[in-house]
């Protein structure tokens, strides 16, 4: 039963992560890190083995360098580098183009989201809510964080994770 927690481990930090960035444009440093010691604890769980193993450390390192150069070129925000290196180390390298695709898919979607409510006078219920005001400046950035969480999210269910447990 223990098994099953630790698989619940990337959904829930993705989750959050998600809305810390649409709520704060920060994505925690513990929730990161979280990640990366949630996957230490559950992959001897999934049955990678070795290779499987080296496959999802090497899809960590290779995201990693990626986000740290975007941004290090201002594309990224240094929460959104680190939060699709852990991601990519639960993913591994199997998955990790369709995970790259479809957060690329998802940001694109968020970004049209977001400068559309730019454009638009905001609902009243919105009114007085920092982050709907941060979120609706026109110099305001954008919480990629919720595309790496939406695109790790729909991608989970493919991994070996949940694999395991197929009946």
């Amino acid at each position: 039963m223990f098994e099953f927690a630790l698989f619940l481990i990337f959904p829930a930090a993705m989750a959050l992560a998600g809305s810390m960035d649409l709520f704060t444009m920060t994505i925690p440093n513990r929730i990161t890190l979280g990640l990366v010691l949630g996957f230490a604890v559950a992959a001897p769980f999934a049955g990678l083995g070795w290779w499987g193993l080296a496959s999802h450390i090497a899809a960590f390192v290779l995201m990693l360098a990626i986000g740290i150069f975007l941004f290090a070129m201002g594309w990224f925000g240094g929460g959104d580098a680190k939060l699709l290196a852990a991601a990519a180390l639960w993913i591994g390298l199997e998955r990790l183009f369709e995970y790259v695709i479809l957060t690329s898919i998802a940001g694109g979607a968020l970004v049209l989201a977001i400068l559309m409510y730019r454009e638009m006078t905001p609902p009243v219920w919105l009114c007085g809510q920092e982050w709907a005001t941060r979120l609706h400046k026109r110099a305001g950035g954008i919480p990629y964080g919720i595309a790496l969480a939406a695109a790790g999210l729909w991608i989970y269910p493919k991994t070996p994770w949940l694999q395991t447990f197929a009946v």
